[in-house]
Order: C-alpha cells, then structure tokens, then sequence
C-alpha cells in the first residue's frame, strides 16, 4: 500500500486556489484528529496532562534536552527563553532578519526587556560566524556599559529562504558564544527541516544552546503548538513565565495529541523540499528571480512585490511576502500536480513586466544580509 503523502500525488488538480501563503495552512490529518478525540487528559495547570507530558518528554529526548515544555506558539516559546535569559537592559545578538527581531511584535524588547542587535549575514544568508559574535560581544566596560548576555539563532532561518546551518557551524558559532560568556538560545521552529535537509537528527543542531524552541504546526502539520526546550531548572522556571503570558492549559493532552502524531511525520518533509526545489525550478524556467531553495521556502525577487502578489492571487496561487521578496511555501497537503498547476496559472515574468523592461532571467534573487 502507497503511503498517504505518496498516493495523494496522482489526485488531479481542480479550481482551489494553490496556497503557498505558509506551512502552517496545512489541515489536521485523520490520523491526528481521532488521536485528539481520544486523548487521555488532565488538568495541566494544576497537576500536568499526561498527553501533554509524554509530548514534552520526546522532545526533550529529540533536541537532546533535560526537559521541554508545550506551549501554544513558537513566539510564545522564544519569548518565555528570552525573558528567562535576560535582564532588563541586557543586549541580545540574533542574525538580521531573524524571528525575534522582526516578527514576534518587538516582545523581545517590551516583555522580555532585552536590547536587540541584529548582526549582518557574515557567513552566508542567516548565518553569522564565530568571528562576529565575538566582535558583537564585546569586552566588559564601566558600569554603565551596555551589557551583551545572549546570542539568539535560527535554524532554519526563515527570512533568508529556509536557510540550513550544519552541526559543525552551529557548534563554532556557540563555542565563539561561550568564550564571549553569552548565553544562547536556538529558535530552532523549523529544525526539523535542517535535519532532513542535512540528514541528522534534530539533537545534532542543538549542541550547546542553553534552550530550543521547536514548533509542530510549521511542516509538521498540528493545528497548533510548539516546544520550549533546556535545563529542568529552566523548564521550571519557564511553566511559570507561560502562565504568566496566559498560556497556561487545563486538558493540554488534546492539542499534544497531535503533535505527537505530528512527530511521526518528519521523515516525509523531504517531499516538501523535492516540491519546492521543483517549483523553484519551474520559476525560473519561466524568467523569475529565484535561487535554489534548502528547505521548503522560495523566495521570489521582484520589481513590483505587492502587484505580483495581486497578480498571482488573481491567477489562483496564493503568497505571501518576506523580506522584500514573494514567499511560497512547500507543505504536507500539496501534491506534485499542485505544483504543476501553480507553475502554470504564475506563468511566465514576462506577463507582468513592463514594456521595454529587460529581462533578468538567471540572476540570484537577493537575500537579506547574505554575502
């Protein structure tokens, strides 16, 4: 018998918009609603759901950490990191572009009091390198100096293009980190992408951050939540910062039921990638600006950002925009035609360049702060 994912291939596109917009669009599979329905639960808040436990625990084992703990969203979880991590005034390093600089509503900086210092792409798009963060840390000065205590990376970077950071760059860069003595945090919410991607488990991507966000609805496919991952002291800790923020649960299990069914499914993101690498393909075969994705997100240089989005809305694909650039995103509940039938309502760049516009085909698209 064919796998699900692998027999939904031959289904034959229709006139449903192709949404591209995100991987978190996906539906809750069969499989993860009965799991939901026949959860055991109890009240979180009080004495722990049992569902939701067994949830944090294999991640823990996963991420290769003492301890996790659910938590409604991944900003949710890199928030709780950074206001456990941080004093208010302390500066905080993350690579430009990254989710909590940009697009976390500046909860970096209002609740977690922390001052953020975006750092250029020194080491390829997302990436920084050992060198940097040891010039960003800087040296211990007068009182009054602004104090760096934390480096925030992310694995894969989303604004970059769903760049992938091998084990043994994370490693450099979180040894430059600890002789700078700055803790460090990974926004790892689509870590289960790099480890596909690079063919290691997700707990070879961690080694040495002090704690790990990890989210399943982003691929995975769960209607909701993410993990916040370290120490048992910290975990501690950050069940008290989540009530706090008002995450605090009763029946949790029924939500980690399918995330732990979410789990099971982190072999087939492999297909997301063949997708987007196939779309990519495809786009500029067609004349659009488009680079060689990683992971499961392509993103597109354009002259007009807003219009192309008009304009492949109107076609019947839906997108979203990132850094500057069209987005489209692989994801579980697309299938091989659907890409074939994106390709061809966007059709070729020439639809929608002005007249006398010269063409740019086979030109890079330009990603954020990359060399």
């Amino acid at each position: 018998m064919r796998s699900p994912s692998r027999a939904r291939r031959s289904a034959k596109p229709d006139d449903r918009p192709i949404d591209l917009r995100s991987d978190t669009v996906t539906q809750p599979t069969k499989q993860m609603r009965a799991a939901m329905a026949a959860a055991e639960v109890g009240d979180d808040v009080l004495d722990r759901d049992p569902t939701m436990r067994e949830l944090e625990v294999r991640v823990a084992g996963l991420v290769g950490a003492a301890d996790a703990l659910w938590t409604p969203s991944g900003s949710m979880g890199n928030l709780i990191a950074l206001m456990h991590h941080l004093q208010r005034g302390d500066a905080f390093l993350a690579p430009a572009g990254a989710h909590v600089l940009d697009a976390e509503l500046g909860t970096a900086a209002w609740l977690a009091g922390g001052m953020p210092r975006p750092m250029e792409h020194d080491a390829g798009p997302g990436k920084v390198s050992p060198a940097a963060v040891r010039r960003a840390a800087g040296s211990t000065g007068p009182y009054y100096t602004l104090r760096t205590t934390l480096l925030c990376l992310e694995n894969t970077h989303n604004a970059a293009g769903g760049t992938v950071t091998a084990p043994e760059e994370h490693a450099e860069v979180v040894a430059a980190a600890r002789g700078a003595k700055l803790r460090v945090h990974l926004d790892g919410a689509r870590l289960w992408h790099a480890a596909v991607a690079l063919g290691v488990p997700p707990g070879a991507l961690t080694v040495g951050a002090d704690t790990v966000q990890v989210c399943l609805s982003k691929g995975l496919g769960a209607p909701v939540g993410s993990v916040v991952a370290g120490s048992a002291e910290f975990v501690e800790e950050a069940r008290r910062l989540r009530k706090m923020l008002g995450g605090g649960v009763r029946q949790g299990g029924v939500l980690a039921a399918a995330g732990l069914v979410a789990l099971d499914r982190v072999d087939r993101l492999s297909e997301d990638h063949e997708r987007a690498r196939n779309l990519a393909s495809g786009l500029r075969e067609r004349g659009w600006l488009v680079g060689v994705p990683q992971t499961n997100i392509v993103l597109v240089a354009v002259a007009d950002l807003n219009g192309t989005i008009r304009r492949f809305e109107e076609a019947g694909v839906r997108a979203s925009t990132m850094a500057g650039q069209v987005r489209l995103m692989t994801h579980a509940d697309l299938t091989d035609a659907d890409i074939t039938t994106a390709l061809e309502r966007i059709g070729p760049v020439e639809a929608s360049r002005p007249p006398g516009t010269p063409s740019r085909t086979g030109r890079a698209p330009v990603h954020p702060g990359g060399k």
